[in-house]
């Protein structure tokens, strides 16, 4: 190499090529039609998988039990600085999402998806997200999420497109893609062979209606505090009867709207057993 040649970057340091990232779960072979799918219209598709790619959904993601698609709002943009969004009709703080450039994204990302699978907005006037709505999504082909930002989208697409929207709690996030990063989760975890153990799926809070009853694990004894007896006793059947007698007295306890919900339909009167 004469002086004049520019100094090769890769000279004198070991070049490292990393094992697959998270983003290239989502790049490696392509979208099946055959696959449970996510798909996510953001403004920051490098946000995903995120979290989603660890652990026992980042597997599954590797192993082709479902997949990820994102579609970037920003691509759909108008003009030269690719605008996303406007002022607010009628006047008021903020900036609202385009209806032209949500729609052009959204006829977009439907092409990709099978048209059963629902159209769901991030957003906290939607109506409350729960195990029930994420077991029925789990058992569809898959979904689309839109994740708001700003004061949000234009009436009028959601109008237009049947849109539905959700919200994981009545408190407001800066965007939808932690939000929607939650949603995704708490679904794919529910496609079989995902977890390993579908035992524990049927175990876990909210999937009897009721929250899950206290865990314990070795040590027998820790700080003076012991493992009740009964859950060492071998007695099957005494076992089962304490675990919903504890999952009973939690969920009276911590969420009255689900322990009506759960009397009405056992027929059961929500102010008896005042000593759960």
């Amino acid at each position: 190499m004469s002086d004049a040649d520019p100094p090769n970057r890769a000279q004198g340091r070991k070049r490292i090529a990393p094992s697959l990232k998270p983003r290239a779960l989502m790049e490696d072979g392509g979208l099946r039609v055959d696959l449970w799918t996510a798909q996510v219209i953001t403004l920051f598709p490098e946000a995903f998988p995120g979290t989603l790619g660890l652990s026992l959904t980042g597997r599954a993601l590797k192993d082709r039990l479902w997949q990820l698609d994102t579609i970037g709002l920003r691509d759909f943009g108008m003009g030269r600085h690719r605008n996303v969004d406007d002022t607010p009709a009628g006047g008021g703080a903020g900036m609202v999402l385009r209806p032209d450039v949500m729609a052009a994204a959204l006829s977009h990302a439907r092409t990709r998806m099978p048209p059963g699978a629902p159209i769901l907005y991030l957003s906290p006037r939607g109506r409350p997200f729960d195990q029930a709505r994420a077991r029925a999504l789990a058992d569809g082909p898959g979904v689309t999420l839109i994740c708001g930002r700003f004061e949000g989208m234009d009436e009028r697409v959601i109008e237009e497109f049947g849109i539905e929207e959700v919200s994981l709690g009545d408190f407001v996030l800066t965007g939808g893609e932690i939000a929607a990063q939650a949603l995704i989760d708490a679904s794919v975890r529910l496609i079989p062979r995902v977890l390993g153990n579908q035992a524990s799926v049927e175990e876990e809070s909210f999937s009897h209606g009721l929250l899950e009853h206290p865990q314990y694990t070795k040590p027998a004894v820790w700080n003076g505090r012991a493992i009740p007896d009964v859950l060492l006793s071998g007695h099957h059947a005494k076992i089962t009867d304490w675990q919903r007698e504890q999952a009973e007295r939690l969920t009276k306890q911590r969420r009255p709207d689900l322990w009506r919900a759960y009397c009405e339909t056992r027929g059961r009167d929500p102010e008896e057993d005042q000593e759960l």
